[in-house]
């Protein structure tokens, strides 16, 4: 698929290129963004070239995974990253500490996953490592239904297995479950 562009009164989501190198190596310096997802610690300038090369631009070709830079709108600066994978129907996603609280984040899963919707998914998955309140809060608030805690689709750093939160929202607006969401804000 030829990568598209999403765009909502804050957020312009785009395809992340080697001049956004600098913006991701600096977001993931962040000891959340290291705890919270698998990026290679340290995280160089290396790491965030390889990221641009061999995942986004093969990603959207093979239709296999969609990455957008999230940016403010009128601005070039990358401020976050956000993925959906198509196999598992699955987002996954990051926020630099500076462009926490706006609303940033919310816009762009909104925006993803009506977009996936629209492409004809019937549903799409979410999943943190347990104890990651602050994406759980993105994923309650953007409607997903928190469907349970067990093993994770995606390894620790480590390879091994490791816990987490999932959740689910419906095309069809349905909730996915009745279950409530653990200490989510």
């Amino acid at each position: 698929m030829l990568p598209v562009t999403l765009e909502s009164a804050r957020v312009r989501l785009d395809v992340p290129t080697r001049a956004d190198t600098a913006a991701i190596t600096d977001a993931c310096q962040d000891p959340d963004i290291v705890r919270w997802t698998t990026i290679p610690t340290p995280y160089r300038e290396q790491d965030a070239r390889t990221f641009v090369d061999a995942l986004v631009g093969p990603g959207w070709a093979s239709d296999r995974e969609y990455t957008w830079a999230i940016r403010r709108r009128g601005s070039t600066w990358l401020e976050g990253i956000i993925g959906y994978r198509t196999a598992g129907r699955d987002l996954g996603f990051w926020l630099a500490p500076s462009a926490r609280g706006a609303g940033l984040m919310h816009d762009a899963v909104e925006l993803v996953v009506e977009w996936a919707f629209t492409d004809g998914a019937p549903d799409v998955y979410w999943e943190c490592y347990e104890g990651n309140t602050a994406s759980a809060a993105v994923a309650r608030s953007a409607g997903f239904s928190f469907t349970g805690t067990g093993p994770a689709r995606i390894p620790g750093r480590d390879g091994g297995p490791t816990t987490a939160w999932t959740a689910m929202r419906r095309a069809d607006g349905a909730p996915a479950s009745e279950l409530a969401w653990p200490d989510a804000p």
